[in-house]
């Protein structure tokens, strides 16, 4: 059965898409909000309970505020009872400045910004992943500014 979807689109009732395991390795994929987006985009036209199932979870877990918004839309076009959460404020990660100071120390101290986010990315790469999302073009300026109120190390007498 075919439903029109409030936000566009078509919506497949209780049909389970052929490419579910993708769908769920794709969902799950902390490396990347943009696999995961497209995910929830694709799951938002199937409604059944393996679909909702994953919207949920990254309704509810997801780092990232637009993958959470997308996939409450979602939810919300099936017509489930759901709640935004909130925009996490302040830092997104636990002690990133100091992870940051761990990129920092292993690349040796002088850097330039690629080889620091190719660092970063390889060392850290859910929090990249977070970090690139929310900061967006400011990454860059935000990472130096991070490193800059980093407590200098001591010289070993």
């Amino acid at each position: 059965m075919q439903l029109k979807s409030p936000i566009g689109g078509v919506i497949l009732e209780n049909t389970v898409p052929d490419n579910i395991e993708e769908l769920k390795r794709h969902a799950a994929d902390r490396t990347s909000y943009k696999t995961r987006l497209a995910a929830v985009e694709e799951l938002g036209k199937f409604k059944c309970q393996q679909s909702k199932d994953i919207l949920w979870r990254l309704m509810l877990n997801d780092r990232v505020h637009t993958v959470q918004h997308r996939a409450f839309l979602k939810l919300q076009a099936f017509g489930e009872t759901v709640k935004l959460p909130r925009k996490r404020k302040g830092h997104l990660v636990k002690d990133i400045n100091r992870r940051l100071g761990v990129v920092f120390t292993a690349i040796g101290g002088i850097y330039s910004e690629e080889k620091f986010n190719e660092k970063f990315k390889e060392m850290y790469p859910e929090f990249y992943d977070i970090y690139m999302y929310e900061k967006g073009n400011g990454f860059n300026r935000w990472v130096q500014n991070v490193l800059a109120s980093l407590p200098k190390p001591k010289p070993k007498a």
